[in-house]
């Protein structure tokens, strides 16, 4: 369990400090992706069952993002 927490919190610190020169669309994208894919391993799902989470989550993030950057 330890090392699943500790394998979550790079991927989602080591995005996070890349997007700087990002638009509000693909940092939505990355963190929504990170989110999706960390609770789905969290949850014990399978391989399929994570990266399945990580694109949906990526879909709603960059859908969110690019709605929050056009305000």
């Amino acid at each position: 369990m330890k090392r699943s927490l500790a394998v979550l919190l790079i991927l989602v610190a080591l995005p996070l400090a890349a997007c700087e020169n990002m638009s509000p669309g693909q940092q939505g994208a990355v963190t929504g992706a990170a989110l999706g894919s960390g609770i789905g391993m969290v949850a014990g799902g399978s391989f399929g069952q994570v990266v399945g989470a990580g694109l949906i989550g990526g879909a709603a993030g960059y859908v969110a993002g690019s709605a929050m950057g056009g305000r």
